[in-house]
């Protein structure tokens, strides 16, 4: 199991701030995209791409990075 933590225009996308996702060990961040996308439609697909994802202290875009219990999924900011 994952948790996953949703912020900002993601949350409000899929109605919830997280959820515990059922995710195999060794599942990437792709893994991640691809399992949120098929639970709320293709119309995230866009806003997952220019996600940033916290995994663990590390703040990356990298598809390929595996996935830990937790994972932070954060839009773009504006502002500051």
């Amino acid at each position: 199991m994952v948790e996953v933590r949703y912020f900002a225009a993601i949350a409000d996308a899929v109605g919830k701030p997280g959820e515990l996702l059922d995710l195999p060990t060794g599942s990437t961040i792709a893994d991640l995209r691809a399992t949120i996308t098929a639970a709320y439609g293709p119309k995230l697909a866009p806003m997952l791409a220019v996600c940033a994802y916290l995994i663990g202290d590390e703040l990356t875009r990298d598809t390929t990075t595996p996935l830990t219990p937790r994972v932070d999924v954060l839009p773009p900011f504006a502002g500051g």
